[in-house]
């Protein structure tokens, strides 16, 4: 299995870039992968490889092409991370997400679902994605930035992970985001810090991992397929 690049067209004609990969035979689903603030990483391109060997057809869209395409930061580059998600306008955000879910639908079978995925910034992302596209399920991972439109709604059902031991996202944060977000399950892993499911990560948390993906897993069964 090989991913390529493809170039994805947003809402407003914008043109960016998208890892996609491909599931051997027909796809169960799409899903939208989305970022954290180091860009479309090999990490990244790793994950949406794992999700298409699960038979989903993976889109990883690069979402700081707006500002400098090609991103990919080393993890401790964080700085310059965090300043380009901080000069990105989210409205254009929600716009890339429109063209990348729409994207998706068009290269799978007629009737076929698409959910979304996100990591860290990402996680917060896959919230936008839920509220604002036409996204059929959504998981958000260690997202914090969507406490910044908890007054918008999600339209399709989403799930949430965080880490009991994030210094990033603390208790009255994840509780914050329940009260905005009541309809939705939220899991706390009582081990896990922030970036708990990369593995290139200090942070990284086997059982954590293993026990989010499995939820994550059994949740787009339920509204994708």
């Amino acid at each position: 299995m090989i991913g390529k690049v493809i170039t994805i067209k947003a809402l407003d004609g914008n043109n960016l870039s998208g890892y996609l990969a491909s599931p051997k035979g027909t796809p169960r689903a799409g899903l939208v992968v989305l970022q954290e603030i180091f860009g479309v990483t090999a990490h990244m391109r790793q994950v949406t490889d794992e999700f298409a060997a699960l038979g989903y057809l993976a889109l990883a869209p690069a979402l700081f092409d707006r500002l400098k395409p090609g991103t990919e930061l080393p993890y401790a580059r964080i700085t310059e991370g965090v300043a380009l998600m901080q000069q990105l306008v989210i409205d254009d955000v929600a716009k890339d997400l429109v063209g990348s879910v729409t994207t998706l639908r068009g290269l799978l079978p007629a009737g076929a679902k698409v959910g979304a995925v996100g990591y860290c910034w990402g996680g917060a992302i896959a919230d936008l994605a839920a509220c604002r596209t036409s996204a059929d399920a959504a998981v958000s991972y260690y997202g914090r930035a969507n406490v910044n439109w908890l007054n918008e709604q999600p339209l399709c059902p989403i799930l949430y992970h965080f880490g009991a031991k994030d210094p990033l996202i603390p208790a009255e944060v994840v509780q914050q985001i329940r009260g905005g977000r009541p309809a939705a399950q939220a899991w706390v892993y009582p081990e896990a810090g922030h970036g708990f499911s990369c593995d290139e990560r200090p942070e990284f948390h086997r059982a954590s991992h293993d026990l989010a993906l499995e939820r994550t897993l059994a949740f787009f069964a339920e509204h994708l397929h």
